[in-house]
């Protein structure tokens, strides 16, 4: 009985039939059960049976034969760009990990719907957990993705991480300047499981990167069935749902479009004015501030907190309602301000703007010298602070003009 062997385990009245995947420790047995979940069994008083050997075939070293990927010159070119994630992994069910060797064979493999849609190009900037995203990291992909387009890429669609997608979307937002779509995608479920949405998000992506849309854009599941994925704009979309497969959702708006996905067919569609095709000419301002610090307010905090952005380029606030914090904090904002730290007042509210002249707080705070953030989401504006930082001489003149839709003209619920 060896790890790849497809056993049948029956302990305490409960059969559990799969494959068998490595264990840490001697006691216990781990099969990796059709549904794709693994399940942890003690090998005490477990009766197992080995039903076929080695199913997947897999020896050590060996590697799948390489499929040839053809160019086809009547299909657009799309560049595959992976930081990491899940969404064109395979599993090996040696380790029961799921792994991400990635070029344009790879992803052809592991989403075997993406054939015949484009020709494709392969590139791996990072092979990172999203949590583990830096800016360092941002910029690498802006490079890339700005190489990719000047060699002739009719669309880009970047793998990545769900937690941290929208921060990284809305980085390349302002570093980039694209006359083709940048398309961000991810899947909330591995591969192995039979609700895994990688298949749909990755297909749907690839129709957006070939649409007339040239923004940054993230494609997700709209609903938590598999027939349409919503194109967000890559600095107002915010993850919000730990595991749901449509957790993102574009706030205080409609989604920029949608990918109706029906039996492999798709149809592309825009509800709101876009960036065309060929409008822009291609230009990158890869320069970050990295010491710009986020810092959200809660009843009780003490006015230490603030020690957090002492000495540091750019702080965005995450305040209450309309844009507050505690009144006694004025004092200590201004001395921030005054000592260089450009201080970005945005709002905890997942809709609606700050406006910082209706109470006392609000204006005692622009008397101390903190720029309001509009209608900014908190991590928008800390990406833009720091990309403000490197590459503006007015830094929180630029912080309240529209760039990237960041900002709202008017906040019109599902405008």
């Amino acid at each position: 009985m060896n790890p790849g062997d497809r056993v049948r385990v029956e302990r305490a009245d409960q059969t559990y039939e799969g494959v068998l995947l490595p264990s840490s420790t001697s006691q216990n047995l781990v099969v990796k059960l059709q549904g794709g979940y693994n399940v942890g069994i003690d090998r005490e008083d477990a009766d197992v049976d080995v039903l076929e050997s080695d199913v997947y075939d897999i020896e050590e070293g060996d590697t799948e034969e390489s499929s040839e990927v053809e160019f086809d010159p009547d299909l657009p070119t799309v560049s595959l760009i992976s930081t990491g994630g899940t969404i064109a992994s395979t599993v090996d069910y040696r380790t029961g990990a799921v792994t991400a060797q990635f070029d344009a064979e790879d992803v052809l493999r592991a989403v075997p719907d993406l054939a015949g849609r484009a020709n494709y190009r392969g590139r791996v900037v990072a092979n990172i957990l999203s949590e583990n995203m830096t800016p360092d990291v941002w910029q690498d992909l802006a490079q890339a993705v700005y190489e990719e387009i000047e060699a002739g890429a009719d669309g880009v669609v970047v793998m990545h991480g769900t937690d941290t997608m929208q921060f990284t979307a809305s980085a390349l937002s302002f570093m980039l300047d694209t006359p083709v779509p940048v398309v961000f995608t991810g899947s909330q479920r591995s591969a192995d499981r039979p609700s895994s949405d990688n298949v749909m998000n990755a297909v749907c992506s690839v129709e957006a990167a070939k649409s007339d849309a040239a923004e940054v854009m993230v494609c997700m599941h709209a609903s938590e069935s598999d027939d349409v994925c919503a194109l967000h704009r890559g600095t107002r979309v915010r993850k919000n749902h730990t595991s749901r497969r449509d957790a993102f959702e574009t706030v205080g708006r409609k989604p920029l479009g949608e990918v109706e996905y029906g039996g492999g067919e798709t149809d592309v569609s825009f509800r709101r004015a876009h960036d065309e095709r060929g409008e822009k000419e291609l230009d990158i301002s890869p320069e970050l501030e990295s010491e710009v610090e986020l810092l959200k307010f809660t009843p009780g905090m003490d006015e230490s907190a603030l020690d957090v952005a002492e000495g540091k380029a750019g702080l965005v606030l995450e305040g209450t309602g309309l844009g507050h914090v505690h009144s006694d904090w004025a004092d200590r904002i201004g001395e921030l301000v005054d000592d260089g730290t450009t201080v970005v007042m945005t709002s905890q509210c997942i809709d609606g703007r700050v406006c910082a002249r209706v109470y006392d707080t609000g204006r005692d705070l622009l008397d101390a010298g903190v720029v309001e953030g509009e209608d900014m989401l908190p991590g928008t504006a800390k990406v833009k602070l720091m990309w403000a930082l490197a590459n503006s001489a007015d830094p929180a003149d630029e912080m309240g003009e529209p760039l990237a839709g960041e900002i709202t003209e008017r906040s019109v619920p599902w405008e």
